[in-house]
């Protein structure tokens, strides 16, 4: 006698590998939060970049007089050109000095993982307990100046300690400083693994070739770590684009905004000044320009990076 499965008369019930609705059930909580906070935000900012909205609410419809009155605005110029700054040093000097320190330690040194340990400690730190110990170090009266005035006591060199903080020309170094201190072990933990996986056979045979470790480090380590490079690039160009505790912290953007990026101005603009519609639309202004500029990195790696095919 043929027996059926309680199951069978209610096809609802059957389990269908194409239909897992039971997994899609649980993320249903996350992509609600991310719905609702990120994607329903994003869309009210690009209202709001077109209206005049304060603390106390919306107020009218301006069109675009938010965007045309950042670009009459001298003090947004001003941060973008901080900004920028910001990109041409600490990406430069944060992959150079990550590399390096990659390659170091990729070295079958004595004590390598103490090493890697402590170039990585800054990374886990958090960021406002590292900007306020480094203004306390860059401080007139700080351990940085004093060592520089005793040096220049000893051996009479003609010296002058910069004033880190309240110099508008020194006021971004000293961001660049702490974001480098900051930064640099994640950089090296990436270059590290891309070291880890290039294989050993093509050096031996490079060097079978006659190719001395600088020829070995140009045209075998480069190409083959350069899709990491580009990641990193990429990764840490958006990073700079965005840069704002590490100022605020310092030097409260000063002086005379000497120190101030972009993403400070917004917040000045929309927590200080209650100009939410001019804050909204620097913050739009500032998506685009940045989604701009990684689509050119994303269409120029063509020229310069490798990727392994087989």
């Amino acid at each position: 006698m043929r027996t059926t499965s309680p199951t069978t008369n209610r096809p609802w019930r059957r389990y269908r590998p194409d239909q897992q609705w039971e997994g899609y059930l649980f993320l249903l909580p996350s992509f609600m939060g991310f719905a609702i906070f990120v994607l329903l935000a994003v869309v009210i900012s690009l209202g709001i970049s077109f209206s005049d909205w304060g603390l106390t609410g919306w107020k009218g419809f301006v069109g675009l007089s938010n965007y045309q009155a950042i670009w009459r605005d001298p003090v947004f110029w001003k941060s973008f050109r901080n900004t920028a700054f910001y990109i041409v040093t600490i990406v430069p000097l944060q992959l150079t000095f990550g590399l390096a320190l990659a390659v170091a330690l990729n070295q079958g040194m004595r004590g390598r993982l103490l090493y890697r340990l402590i170039y990585f400690m800054p990374v886990v730190t958090t960021i406002v307990a590292g900007a306020i110990v480094f203004r306390l170090l860059l401080s007139t009266n700080g351990p940085v100046t004093d060592g520089i005035y005793w040096l220049v006591n000893q051996t009479g060199l003609p010296l002058q300690p910069p004033d880190w903080l309240n110099s508008s020309r020194f006021s971004k170094w000293s961001v660049t400083l702490l974001t480098l201190w900051k930064n640099t072990g994640f950089t090296l933990v990436v270059y590290l693994a891309a070291l880890q996986g290039v294989p050993v056979d093509l050096y031996d045979a490079a060097e079978t070739d006659g190719a001395n470790p600088w020829q070995r480090f140009r045209h075998v380590t480069l190409p083959l770590i350069s899709p990491t490079t580009f990641f990193l690039l990429v990764f840490q160009m958006i990073g700079a684009f965005q840069l704002f505790t590490e100022p605020f912290v310092m030097t409260r953007g000063g002086p005379a905004q000497s120190s101030m990026p972009v993403v400070q101005y917004i917040y000045q603009n929309a927590f200080q000044f209650g100009r939410m519609g001019k804050a909204s639309a620097i913050a739009w202004f500032l998506f685009l320009f940045i989604f701009v500029f990684t689509l050119l990195q994303n269409r120029m790696q063509s020229r310069w990076v490798y990727y392994e095919t087989e």
